[in-house]
């Protein structure tokens, strides 16, 4: 080592071991007693004596403190795998028990990797070369003490709570940092067969740096209280970035080992197996069946419950949210269940409308089938009355432990069909789901069957919700279909009084040109209004064409003929031509309704009117008579309410289908009335281009 180097390496490490030995200082200082504390205080202790070892070394050039800075290396390490784990380890049982199993493996591979670690430093230091190479087994065991580090790290943090990840989040990072350094220097070293000097002598800066943000954390958490949460997805992803650390750590050995004692070939057999390697993980990666059995094996070992239910029910409500109609909602239902038991594919079959038989409304990954199954079969006689996961595997096998279950011939003929899981809302069996075998071997024991029977109440609620939502929508448009037709029967009652009057007219006034003039145009409107109740009625009530200008002059004009024409007269009052917005046939039959209404509500010798005048900016239609009145109750509760009338032959429409036609428009209903007194209805509708009156010479006074 050259004197520059050198005195950069004492730099190093020098700064590395001040700031150990100052920070071993004020944890001992704390005097806490915790297994934590007393943890950190030895991993720090361990850093002190690493980092003035190598600065000696670079002082004196001694290969006694080179040996002692390697040997030391090896001890840090244990060091900080020692406090990692007593802080993932729960200090009482109701702070995670479950997690002590995972806890034992990831100490005893701790201590695996210490051992050999030191082990490989000692053959390097005295030169012992029993398995090849001492000092690239000695990088070897560096490298994979790297990168179990920061599984550690990795794990510690994932799990830890929120509440103390302020904490602990400075001394994950400081660590991390530390170990992908670590990674680097020793991977650099074993891909190119050298170390990197440059690397190497600046370690002790790269710890130096990282140590302040470890005595953050020693700082914030105090004697290191809290709570760590054992999460099965933290687990699982970790074992597998262990996996596959030891897999590729593996494989860069066989390589090592392949071009060594390959010759010529060595480089080209080396590239062949590397890819061979990243292939192969890469299949292994994005396996269903590897991902399904790790699963598996990390819930078994790992935990005493298989699963994480916090993230399953977040997981399964998140998949029935994500609805795309009802047949979408089915499909996302058996893929809730599905993954539960890593099952690759299922089928729902939902109650028909009749309540009669079940039929396939979904499926995943499965064929259609347009098998069916009784309402009273006995599978579903089964399903409901014991609320059974039922597993076939297990019927065929031992079929007394379902006493009463027949398993239909076309359940039998589903492909790899394996569970049959009810789905009910309160006491009905609203559907079931058939899932396939799963990816790999799950044993179905009572706590697969207590999550999949709670998950299926569950989606049996979304469903009987969903179906709920789908009848109220039918008997919505079922409504408006009854009250559209309730208007047209109603105007088809007006038009049949209308032609029978003219009837019973005919018998007389036959032979007289003046009637036949009027009967011809009375049949010609009357197959006008059938034509464009027709035309309504195709297009859901809605007028064909937009509202525009209306002379109400004109309208209340052919109104009071039509009403002498029947032997009664209209009073007409026109104080100003104006032109309200609106559809002509419908004012005509809003204002035709009201004024029937008043004759009909008056005996002969009463008077009924109709007045057209300006009220600012809209114009004032008011129809009155002498008649029998209203009560206030019956104006104020029931006279704009479908089907409430007071005539004895009356349906009670036209009243509510003028109101709603009149708001429509932007106009106003009023209603002033009396018992034994008269009516008096005020329709205030909108101006035709902001109120406009006509232009006309003739400004008509009264017409009686």
């Amino acid at each position: 080592m050259d004197s520059k180097m050198a005195m950069i390496s004492a730099w190093s490490y020098g700064l590395a071991g001040v700031l150990a030995a100052l920070l071993t200082l004020y944890l001992a200082s704390g005097r806490r007693s915790s297994s934590r504390s007393g943890s950190m205080f030895l991993a720090v202790a361990l850093c002190t004596v690493w980092g003035m070892f190598g600065l000696a070394f670079a002082l004196t050039g001694q290969g006694i403190f080179l040996a002692g800075s390697l040997l030391a290396d090896a001890l840090r390490f244990g060091g900080w795998y020692l406090f990692l784990i007593i802080l993932m380890r729960p200090e009482s049982p109701a702070e995670g028990a479950p997690a002590t199993a995972g806890i034992g493996w990831l100490s005893a591979i701790a201590v695996l990797l210490v051992v050999c670690g030191f082990v490989a430093q000692a053959m390097a230091v005295f030169g012992v070369d029993l398995f090849g190479s001492s000092a690239r087994l000695a990088l070897f065991a560096s490298l994979a003490m790297t990168v179990f580090g920061l599984v550690l790290v990795e794990r510690l943090f994932r799990n830890v709570s929120p509440d103390f990840r302020w904490s602990i989040k400075p001394l994950c990072l400081g660590l991390g940092g530390i170990f992908l350094f670590d990674l680097y220097v020793y991977s650099d070293a074993l891909l190119f067969n050298r170390i990197d000097a440059d690397a190497f002598s600046i370690r002790g800066f790269a710890h130096a740096l990282a140590l302040p943000l470890v005595a953050l954390s020693a700082i914030r958490s105090h004697d290191w209280k809290r709570r760590l949460v054992m999460s099965q997805r933290a687990v699982l992803q970790s074992a597998t970035l262990l996996i596959v650390g030891t897999y590729l750590l593996f494989m860069a050995a066989a390589g090592y080992y392949v071009r060594f004692f390959g010759g010529e070939w060595g480089r080209a057999l080396q590239l062949a197996l590397l890819f061979a390697a990243l292939l192969v993980l890469a299949v292994l990666t994005f396996s269903g069946s590897m991902r399904a059995r790790l699963r598996v094996q990390v819930g078994k070992h790992f935990f005493s419950y298989r699963y994480d239910y916090r993230e399953e029910w977040l997981r399964f409500t998140a998949t029935l949210s994500a609805q795309g109609g009802f047949t979408g909602l089915g499909r996302h239902v058996v893929r809730g269940l599905a993954d539960m038991v890593e099952s690759p594919s299922g089928a729902l079959w939902l109650k028909d409308p009749s309540g009669r038989f079940f039929a396939q409304a979904a499926f995943w990954n499965m064929p259609a089938s347009p098998a069916t199954e009784d309402a009273d079969s006995p599978l579903c006689r089964f399903l409901l009355d014991s609320g059974w996961v039922i597993n076939l595997e297990e019927y065929r096998s031992l079929p007394r432990r379902y006493d009463g279950l027949v398993v239909p011939l076309w359940l039998v003929e589903v492909p790899n069909a394996w569970l049959v899981v009810p789905l009910t809302t309160g006491s009905e069996l609203i559907a079931f789901v058939v899932l396939a075998t799963a990816r790999t071997r799950i044993d179905v024991n009572w706590e697969v069957n207590d999550l999949l029977k709670t998950a299926a109440r569950q989606a049996g609620a979304f469903l009987g919700q969903m179906q709920a939502s789908e009848a109220l929508l039918e008997v919505r448009k079922f409504d408006s279909f009854n009250r559209m037709s309730a208007f047209v029967v109603h105007d088809l009652k007006n038009i049949i009084a209308q032609l029978s009057l003219m009837l019973k007219n005919a018998e007389r006034h036959r032979d007289n040109p003046e009637f036949q003039k009027d009967m011809l145009m009375t049949v010609e409107h009357s197959v006008e209004r059938m034509r464009q109740l027709m035309m309504q009625l195709r297009q859901e009530t809605t007028p064909l064409d937009g509202p525009r200008g209306i002379d109400l002059a004109d309208v209340l004009r052919r109104i009071q003929t039509a009403k002498s024409g029947q032997g009664r007269e209209v009073e007409l009052t026109i104080e100003e031509k104006l032109l309200a917005r609106g559809h002509e046939d419908r004012i005509e039959r809003v204002i035709g309704h009201l004024v029937q209404n008043a004759l009909d509500a008056t005996e002969k010798g009463g008077r009924v009117w109709v007045r057209l005048a300006r009220q600012g900016t809209q114009a004032l239609v008011e129809v009155g008579d002498t008649g029998h009145g209203m009560s206030p109750e019956f104006v104020r509760e029931r006279l704009f309410k479908p089907f409430q009338t007071t005539k004895p032959t009356g349906m009670g429409i036209g009243a509510y289908e003028s109101f709603q036609y009149v708001h429509e428009l932007g106009g106003r209903v009023s209603v002033d009335s009396a018992v034994d007194v008269g009516t008096q209805v005020d329709l205030l509708l909108p101006l035709f281009e902001g109120g406009k009156a006509l232009q006309s010479e003739e400004l008509s006074g009264k017409q009686e």
